[in-house]
């Protein structure tokens, strides 16, 4: 069941989101070579925590860190380490909180150093498609309007679209209905009414679309083992233009 969130679920989501965004850009300032993921994944503990809420990840469905730290051909879900970062690297970085009953949910991938031309357009162009998704998240059109924006605008680079993994709707649970597909057909999928909050959330691989689930049964990886780039931003639907609740501003004014 899809639930509809009133104007004060809407501020506590906003707050949640904005709390996300400033834990994202507090790592980002520490990414860099010779940085482990699990000193980042302390840090957003701390951060979180000294803003008066809680890790969203951390124990969710037994997960055991406060963040997914995913590294180069790692899509999502890449559990913090001793890994050292070294320069060339991306790091996806993908945030949750709990504040006031509610979730946050936000990701954004960083350059570790200096990366290749190619890497930085795959960047580039997943963060492009998440925009051109929330453009879709207008009231009265359907979920496939943005799995096509972010679909169209990736393979026309030929990348390749995870299947496996999708953007959701947020709220009182990390992951609540509708599913928001990166592919699709325009029309298709569930109608958007004002007051539905969503996560999108692009994954897209410089290769094949093919992923892989580790071992640890977490680590979702590329099949080809070129890398990965993910972009997820919360946003609420609305008459008119969508509102975001979540921001990188925080990140690139770094």
């Amino acid at each position: 069941m899809i639930t509809l969130k009133t104007a004060e679920e809407v501020e506590i989501l906003r707050e949640n989101a904005l709390l996300v965004s400033k834990t994202l850009a507090e790592v980002g300032k520490r990414v860099k070579p010779g940085v482990t993921t699990l000193e980042l994944d302390r840090l957003a503990e701390t951060f979180i925590r000294d803003h008066g809420a809680v890790p969203g990840f951390l124990g969710y469905e037994d997960f055991p860190n406060t963040l997914c730290l995913s590294v180069n051909d790692v899509v999502v879900h890449g559990i913090p380490s001793k890994y050292e970062l070294k320069e060339g690297d991306i790091l996806s970085v993908d945030c949750g909180t709990i504040y006031k009953g509610y979730y946050g949910d936000s990701a954004y991938t960083f350059a570790v150093g200096e990366v290749s031309e190619a890497v930085r357009q795959l960047m580039r162009v997943t963060r492009e498609s998440l925009f051109k998704g929330i453009a879709q998240a207008l009231e009265g059109n359907r979920v496939g309007d943005i799995s096509a924006a972010i679909q169209g605008h990736v393979e026309a680079f030929g990348y390749g679209v995870v299947r496996e993994m999708v953007g959701h709707g947020i709220g009182k649970n990390m992951h609540e209905k509708p599913d928001i597909p990166n592919y699709g057909k325009r029309g298709n999928g569930k109608r958007l009414r004002e007051g539905m909050v969503i996560c999108i959330e692009p994954m897209i691989n410089e290769g094949t679309h093919e992923v892989f689930l580790e071992s640890d049964g977490w680590t979702l990886r590329t099949k080809d083992s070129k890398p990965s780039a993910h972009y997820e931003l919360t946003v609420c639907i609305k008459k008119g233009q969508p509102e975001v609740l979540s921001t990188f501003e925080f990140i690139e004014q770094n």
